[in-house]
């Protein structure tokens, strides 16, 4: 930690980068004792650690669980001195006796009050969620920050996306999803996003690296990531999901295959419009092959061109997809305000440019044209190659 209190109730704060000197004297005429605990610590002045405050062996502090390594410790206050060098006013270490919370840095920010939590390893998920419930519920916005190393890439513009790690995404204004991590060990802010789903543990996404030294606190929230994606690299990835949910298929993918083939379709022969992506399918575990086969199945197989459908048979297929389990929605505690049926608004906003079908106001969609489903493999081969003449690029906002 790199906060205490002294004895007499003044506050050492680190992050003001006393020298060695200073500190000496200030060790040796004071006694400290953790601001959120109350027992004594010790101030650590060693030749190859930062300097920070260390519990006893044996202290209860709640805090002693989260054994800070220096890598974390450094990134937290580098990202401090970062708030602080662009004149925003920001407490190391606060803990607010309220809520029995110590975020690594409290900040304010055009009228907001943040909660910043620089996360390094793994927590418990219910740990991760409370935490973020309860900086909501007493006026904070949490913003939490991953430790680089969380982040795998898995080549290249493919991430793993798993549970944890998807409890770090924010969501900039145009709607796209990211996680914000950092690297003390290079000085560098990353931006991983658009973050679109492919599986349910794999994300497509740009990494967008910048120098903190160099970038605004603006970028923190509103990162400058792509509006498009090659259509043609995603179909690839796409058919690589689908042809690993065929070999090795979860529960959820075995049900979905038996579906389809109980309809007369194929895995490998569906129309190139399914599988599309969207800006909101982090909000989704589920492939969007799969979900968008439902909605297919459910609402646009029997529908013949220039019929009305209700945008109500959408929502309804999709809510009953959810119930059963077919479509998963990810625990996310910072987006639970979003109705996640957006994800089917934005898949009919994608039908729409392509030219499928046509909005009629907020309640109703009219079909222009019929998904193609391809006989063999030489047509599926065909309509794709049509398709992606025509769409090289899908729009990401």
């Amino acid at each position: 930690m790199l906060t205490a209190n002294t004895r007499t109730g003044k506050r050492i704060s680190l992050g003001y980068q006393y020298n060695k000197e200073t500190l000496l004297v200030l060790r040796k005429r004071e006694e400290f004792i953790c601001p959120v605990c109350g027992e004594e610590v010790t101030l650590k002045l060693g030749e190859h650690r930062i300097y920070h405050f260390a519990h006893q062996r044996k202290g209860n502090c709640r805090e002693v669980y989260e054994r800070e390594t220096e890598y974390h410790m450094n990134g937290k206050l580098q990202l401090y001195q970062w708030l602080i060098g662009q004149g925003i006013r920001a407490i190391l270490e606060y803990y607010d006796s309220d809520i029995q919370q110590r975020p690594d840095i409290m900040f304010e920010y055009n009228g907001n009050k943040y909660a910043l939590e620089y996360q390094c390893s793994p927590i418990p998920e219910d740990q991760f969620i409370n935490r973020t419930k309860n900086y909501y519920h007493y006026g904070y916005i949490p913003l939490w920050i991953a430790g680089n190393k969380l982040i795998k890439s898995k080549r290249k513009n493919i991430y793993t996306l798993s549970c944890f790690t998807s409890f770090f995404l924010q969501k900039n204004m145009d709607h796209q999803f990211f996680i914000p991590s950092y690297c003390p060990e290079h000085r560098l802010l990353h931006f991983t996003g658009p973050l679109l789903t492919l599986s349910p543990n794999n994300a497509y996404a740009d990494n967008l690296t910048s120098s903190i030294d160099e970038v605004p606190i603006k970028a923190l929230f509103e990162p400058n990531l792509t509006t498009k994606m090659s259509a043609g690299h995603w179909n690839r990835e796409m058919e690589k999901i689908n042809f690993n949910c065929f070999l090795h298929p979860t529960p959820q993918q075995k049900q979905f295959l038996q579906e389809i083939y109980r309809n007369n379709l194929n895995l490998f022969l569906l129309p190139p419009e399914i599988g599309l992506p969207v800006s909101h399918s982090s909000l989704l575990s589920t492939p969007s092959t799969i979900w968008q086969t439902y909605l297919f199945l459910d609402v646009l197989l029997t529908k013949t061109p220039g019929e009305y459908i209700p945008l109500f048979e959408f929502e309804k297929s999709f809510v009953r997809r959810v119930r059963k389990k077919d479509i998963i929605i990810r625990k996310i505690p910072q987006f639970e305000q979003i109705n996640p049926f957006i994800v089917v608004k934005e898949y009919i906003l994608q039908l729409e440019s392509l030219g499928i079908i046509s909005r009629h106001g907020d309640t109703a969609i009219q079909l222009t044209t019929n998904l193609m489903i391809p006989r063999s493999n030489q047509e599926k081969e065909e309509l794709k190659r049509n398709f992606l003449q025509k769409n090289r690029t899908f729009l990401l906002k």
